[in-house]
């Protein structure tokens, strides 16, 4: 008989506890396989990279497979497994050079590092400045010794496996190390606790329910009934048994939480649905891949090879899986839920140490955050949803890892909730509301949760559920919650859903689909919501925007799609357009909105004068207000989907988002005087050219010249970008073209605002008058 499965600690869920002030930056990926990183998790890493924050790669396979290293039009070798290691090894010391802008046969510094329990791994580590990688190795087997099953599902699952390391070729580590279930979790805790990291990366966990043929499904890579590797889920499903372990030993016996932030990755689930990176922050990502594949012919200097010959040259665009063409989040959203407190200060809520928290400006308007405040509830996943009922208490709502243990032990999710008491003030103890799916295994697929607070005062919750449908429970104004009820229709949607409410009262729900984007909504006030066919929306490629206009119609913003010829069914070789299309809810085109860039986008603001902000080709924070563009081109990078603040009080429109440091941070662009700038680049026609500033020359052919500022808190440095459209091809760092200053123009604008936010949120707020400045860069 096998030995009871052990427990490890488990992290009282109340609140109270404190929370470490973990700085500086640290970023680390969890990966099962060398190039899950480059293939699922770019452009972000880049990005953080870029901007200085330190990497730590762990790689938990070998990534030997069969052993076979063949390079296209060449004859194929012999098996090797401990050379086409050491070559994959040799892969990712290249692409990571490159990225860091240096040479690709760069030499790095190879060592070995001890790890928890004594075993030991090879570690790589290459540093440029303040910008440092580590790439460390565990280097276990792809497949278990009797009868070649997948290792790493079985490992999660079994309760006496044991899986050997593959000693890879020019490796400094010679000795075969053995690794048991609770051994991994063990070494992850250990190199947690040791790096301590502000930015943990996995992959997914709960893919997808995807049934497909057993020819498709070996085409594809992917594990029975589910839509991704099994080493991929399993070595996700370790990492995040890691994290909670780490978060409970560290609060063992008054200890503090770990103050880190953690994003999980889609992997092959990226082949079955639109394609949402525009072709220029395609190509730079797919150009990483290029020296990680190698060439047989390359003189890097390693044995076993250099690189994995089969990734290289154009062969991540040209695959027709399209696994390269998309980067997406396992629980997708804005990372900051904020409300105006009663004294008018902001309160910021997010998941930090996997727990819920609470951070209140130190002064109202000023940008600045005090510490965190616990509000406990953990493990959850990394988005909030919220509902504002009418006497302005906070409603948040979570997906918890009820239980997340393999080795035989229970791994299940619940939607959870966590109401206040009063107005800014103290909460009730969490509350479970339980799932929309009866069995574990399909519990694990539901979505983030969704919430709408109706004018009459109930609350609406929505999930993207097993099928890829949407479950829905209410709650009435007494407090009382219906239960589970899927709405009707066969829509299948990704997860990302996002509500509003129009000016007749009536909930729309929106979701993005193979094809459409679906639309569920109330006939009248007070009535059920249901699904409203033949729209002829075509499919977004990210979570739609969505805007209530005062003639009780709704628009939508997103991306599409380029037209592209598919050459078979299965060709799934799609790129998104960096351009922003607008419609309604019954299908009718709109003037379009300038917005290029790539990724989900929010909204909010009165009806009829909305604030969008989104990400632009660079990665970079952009805001849109009245045919204003401002772009935020200093301070942290933001984690996913920043959030809209665009509250009275503070006087102008502006933002926040999760920095990589796990701390979040606030962007109101500042203040100044000049002449009044009209429209141009708005995307509205028949407003002519752009005024141009008395002070200095109009440079030729550019568009308007606009001021930024640093954060609040902070001296004004203002820089200046030229602006230019249409945007050009992104360039990798070592190619990106100087940025030279232009003239400038800048002047102020005023507005009525109501808070609406979408994706899925809204914020109440009086209504008065907002004046900002006008400030816009562009790209040159």
């Amino acid at each position: 008989m096998p030995a009871p499965r052990r427990t490890g600690p488990v992290t009282d869920p109340a609140p109270g506890i404190a929370i470490s002030d973990t700085r500086p930056a640290r970023l680390m990926q969890i990966l099962a396989h060398p190039d899950d990183d480059l293939y699922f998790m770019n452009p972000d890493t880049q990005r953080m990279l870029d901007s200085g924050v330190p990497l730590v790669c762990v790689y938990v396979t070998a990534g030997e497979a069969n052993g076979v290293n063949k390079a296209p039009g060449r004859p194929r070798p012999a098996a090797d497994k401990s050379a086409y290691s050491s070559a994959r090894h040799q892969g990712l010391r290249q692409a990571y050079a490159t990225l860091l802008g240096l040479p690709k046969y760069t030499e790095w510094q190879k060592g070995i590092t001890t790890l928890r329990g004594g075993r030991r791994a090879e570690v790589n580590s290459l540093a440029v400045g303040p910008r440092r990688v580590d790439l460390i190795y565990l280097n276990l087997a792809m497949h278990t010794t009797r009868h070649a099953r997948l290792g790493m599902p079985n490992l999660w699952r079994d309760r006496v496996l044991e899986l050997p390391t593959v000693v890879a070729d020019d490796s400094p580590v010679r000795r075969i190390e053995s690794y048991d279930y609770d051994r991994l979790v063990g070494v992850l805790v250990g190199l947690m606790d040791r790096y301590r990291p502000t930015v943990v990366q996995t992959l997914d966990p709960d893919p997808d329910i995807q049934y497909s043929d057993e020819f498709t499904r070996k085409k594809d890579s992917e594990q029975r009934g589910y839509s991704d590797h099994g080493d991929h889920t399993a070595v996700a499903s370790f990492s995040w048994a890691a994290m909670a372990r780490w978060v409970a030993e560290s609060a063992r016996d008054g200890g503090e939480i770990p103050a880190f932030v953690a994003t999980s990755f889609r992997g092959y689930y990226n082949r079955h649905w639109p394609k949402n990176l525009p072709d220029g922050v395609l190509g730079q990502k797919a150009a990483h891949l290029v020296p990680y594949g190698g060439e047989a012919d390359w003189s890097c200097g390693n044995s076993g090879g250099c690189g994995d010959y089969n990734v290289g040259g154009d062969r991540p665009l040209t695959n027709k899986k399209g696994w390269v063409r998309a980067t997406r989040y396992r629980y997708p959203g804005p990372r900051t839920v904020l409300a105006t407190e009663p004294d008018g200060r902001l309160a910021a809520y997010g998941v930090l140490g996997l727990r819920a928290v609470r951070w209140r400006e130190t002064e109202i308007g000023g940008g600045r955050w005090g510490q965190p405040a616990d509000l406990g509830g953990g493990p959850l996943a990394p988005t909030l949803g919220q509902a504002v009922l009418g006497d302005g208490r906070q409603l948040l709502f979570a997906l918890r890892f009820s239980a997340i243990s393999g080795h035989g032990g229970n791994n299940a999710r619940e939607i959870v909730l966590l109401e206040q008491r009063s107005a800014g003030g103290p909460f009730l103890a969490w509350r479970g509301l339980g799932n929309p799916e009866r069995h574990d295994d399909r519990g694990r697929r539901i979505g983030v949760p969704v919430a709408v607070t109706a004018p009459d005062g109930r609350v609406h919750l929505f999930v993207r559920n097993a099928d890829k449908g949407v479950s829905t429970r209410v709650r009435e104004t007494d407090g009382r919650w219906s239960g589970w009820r899927a709405l009707a229709g066969s829509a299948e949607i990704q997860d990302g859903l996002a509500t509003v409410v129009d000016a007749a009262g009536r909930v729309h729900l929106f979701g993005a689909g193979f094809a459409t984007v679906h639309h569920w909504s109330q006939e009248a006030p007070g009535l059920p919501v249901t699904h409203r066919p033949g729209g002829h929306l075509p499919a977004a490629v990210d979570t739609p925007a969505v805007l209530a206009k005062t003639d009780g119609s709704v628009h939508l913003l997103y991306r599409t799609e380029r037209p592209w010829k598919r050459m078979s069914p299965r060709d799934s070789r799609g790129s998104a357009s960096p351009a922003l299309t607008r419609f309604s809810s019954d299908g009718r085109l709109l003037p379009a909105v300038r917005f290029d860039g790539y990724g989900p986008l929010a909204t909010a603001g009165g009806p009829e004068r909305a604030v969008l902000v989104g990400l632009d080709l660079r990665g970079r924070v952009q805001l849109r207000h009245e045919g204003r563009l401002l772009t935020r081109t200093a301070g942290a990078v933001a984690l996913e989907l920043p959030t809209l603040d665009v509250t009275p009080r503070r006087g102008s429109q502006g933002s926040s988002a999760w920095g990589p440091d796990a701390h979040p941070w606030t962007w109101s662009p500042g203040s100044g005087t000049a002449d009044r700038l009209n429209r141009s680049m708005s995307g509205e026609r028949g407003r002519g050219r752009p005024r141009v500033p008395t002070k200095g020359p109009a440079p030729t052919g550019a568009g308007p010249f606009l001021q930024l500022s640093e954060l609040p808190g902070q001296s004004n440095n203002y820089l200046l970008i030229l602006v230019t459209w249409p945007a050009p091809t992104v360039r990798p760092p070592s190619r990106m073209a100087n940025l030279r200053p232009s003239s400038m123009a800048t002047g102020w604008i005023s507005s009525t605002v109501m808070v609406v936010l979408s994706p899925g949120m809204t914020i109440s707020v009086p209504s008065g008058r907002v004046t900002t400045p006008v400030t816009s860069v562009v790209r040159k």
